[in-house]
């Protein structure tokens, strides 16, 4: 059931009750831009590199990964410098798995609140 859209170089696209993207395939980097300028967030290089991780991770596993799965997996894909939970709660506002599927164009996390 969507309940809000966001409308991104003129498109519309549909969010569900989470604002995360009904349509997988409505994901792109303007709208990924938009999201993230919904919660405050200005994409740098580092976000871009976790967001791609994440939907590598999404086309594997074929599920977000809840904030410890992906602490481990960005640690083994981009170094232990980056897969830290300090690290990803800068980067993402203190919510790292939600934020980030979120801003990846990924479902929320199943065990997110």
């Amino acid at each position: 059931m969507s309940t809000e859209k966001l409308i991104v170089e003129g498109q519309e696209i549909a969010l569900d009750q989470d604002a995360c993207l009904c349509d997988l395939a409505d994901w792109s980097e303007p709208v990924a831009r938009a999201l993230a300028a919904r919660e405050g967030i200005e994409l740098s290089a580092a976000h871009w590199e976790v967001l791609y991780l994440l939907q590598e991770f999404y086309q594997q596993f074929q599920l977000s990964p809840a904030n410890r799965a992906l602490v481990k997996y960005v640690a083994v894909n981009l170094g232990k410098e980056k897969g830290n939970s300090l690290y990803l709660n800068g980067l993402f506002n203190g919510m790292p798995a939600k934020l980030a599927a979120r801003l990846a164009g990924l479902p929320k996390p199943a065990n997110c609140f």
